[in-house]
């Protein structure tokens, strides 16, 4: 089992980290081929399908990785079949809300990319359950190559399309672009049978019994993860939406690296070695999840020290803005990351309605928190919140924790005040960029 765990977590570390690699490479070609507002209108895409997606996920992964059946065909066959429904359904609804779109952010170029994008939402409904039969295993060496040549593609298509339209629709059609090819290498890359359309109700009560909490948790998801940029694009011009898009995209990749990890790892971990059956499972969890945050909070205090040196050096004086909102991001997800390993628990054991509610009132915290953040302190004021949002909600998580005997206070105390130390270190270091940032985008 730990010989498992350490190469799966290897692999996808280096999975999360070459797709990180390839999009930060990219993003620094297309930022000199297209103009600041081209990623705010992308973010606002983004926010669109990544919004569907999550407000109608039903937890198909999870699933797999959790329920006693997990490898039997039936039953992958049935959830690959609720799937490609969800997929189709997922482009008729990014047609429907084309219109309202374009018309609350003011911007009639979403009437055409959206529909476009939402193609890719189709596509990706197509996937084999093989991805997630082997996160299930562990096994996540070949899946990451796979996944990552389809970036590649994807990625090339963009910059290609950029070069030849000077105009966001490349990087829409990037998009669709990645998702049939991750498809396409997957399907015949991938051991084992082909999905075949199969409808075993057993198997699909199964499903959305689990599914439906998953359901209402990533549709509060939604507002964790993109919230902020649904709410900016309201609030503050298409080019400083793009800016700050940036900058969460660099402060955020260390949380987001360590998200990947933690959701394809720590399920399999506490579903085969639960803590309450043995004290070594116990002491083994708390080992993993010591090193895991202990990388990964390392990676973002770094983002936080070297965030404005960083955009200096990538990009050109249009983005320097994005220094000091690093900083601030960066610190801000600090309480996230030492905590991001409990709920995993509750999922591993079915428990997913605790898992809901934990998603739920962070997501509802957070977007009142960060809402009047922006309204009366500005951007800087929002990024806070995100931060204080989390402890606001970490008694839920400990109460989340303590339920399924994963509650570790002695980690979460000694990584906040390294926290507390290194991360208000690197604040009072970079306060001029930052303290500039803020009276430039003060209150809206």
């Amino acid at each position: 089992m730990a010989a498992r765990v350490l190469r799966s977590a290897s692999w996808l570390m280096i999975g999360y980290g070459g797709s990180q690699a390839l999009r930060l490479a990219s993003n620094l070609i297309l930022t000199r081929i297209l103009f600041p507002e081209a990623f705010g209108l992308m973010a606002l895409v983004t926010v669109v399908t990544v919004g569907l997606s999550l407000f109608s996920d039903v937890g198909i992964g999870p699933s797999i990785a959790q329920n006693k059946r997990g490898d039997d065909p039936a039953f992958l066959d049935t959830a690959w079949t609720i799937q490609v429904i969800r997929g189709f359904g997922l482009w008729a609804l990014t047609a429907l809300l084309a219109w309202p779109a374009a018309a609350f952010y003011g911007a009639p170029e979403l009437l055409v990319y959206l529909p476009v994008a939402g193609a890719g939402l189709a596509i990706a409904g197509f996937n084999p359950t093989r991805i997630e039969t082997a996160h299930r295993h562990l096994l996540s060496g070949r899946v990451t190559v796979l996944d990552l040549g389809g970036q590649v593609i994807g990625l090339a298509a963009m910059i290609a399309l950029a070069l030849a339209t000077q105009s966001v629709i490349a990087l829409v059609l990037g998009g669709v672009i990645q998702a049939a090819a991750k498809l396409a290498l997957c399907h015949f890359g991938l051991p084992g049978t082909a999905n075949r359309f199969r409808w075993e109700k057993a198997a699909a009560q199964e499903l959305i019994h689990f599914g439906k909490w998953i359901f209402l948790s990533t549709a509060f998801w939604f507002l964790t993860s993109q919230g902020d940029r649904a709410i900016l694009g309201k609030f503050v011009p298409l080019e400083v939406l793009g800016i700050y898009n940036i900058g969460y995209f660099l402060a955020s990749f260390p949380m987001l690296l360590g998200h990947a990890v933690n959701q394809r790892l720590m399920i399999p971990v506490y579903r085969d070695k639960p803590a309450r059956e043995a004290p070594e499972n116990l002491r083994r969890q708390r080992q993993l999840r010591g090193g895991l945050t202990a990388a990964i909070l390392a990676m973002l205090l770094a983002m936080a020290w070297a965030g404005p040196w960083l955009v200096q050096l990538l990009y050109d004086d249009r983005y320097v803005l994005a220094g000091p909102m690093i900083v601030l991001i960066a610190l801000a997800l600090a309480p996230a990351v030492i905590t991001m390993t409990y709920d995993q628990a509750a999922l591993a054991a079915g428990d997913s309605r605790g898992f809901f509610v934990f998603s739920a009132v962070r997501a509802c915290l957070q977007t009142a928190l960060f809402l009047g953040g922006v309204a009366w302190f500005g951007l800087a004021g929002g990024i806070a919140a995100l931060g204080l949002a989390m402890l606001a909600a970490y008694p839920v998580l400990v109460r989340l924790a303590r339920r399924h005997h994963v509650w570790d206070p002695l980690h979460d105390a000694g990584y906040a005040l390294l926290t507390v130390a290194a991360g208000g270190a690197a604040l009072s270091w970079h306060w001029p960029e930052v303290a500039a940032m803020a009276a430039a985008l003060g209150t809206p």
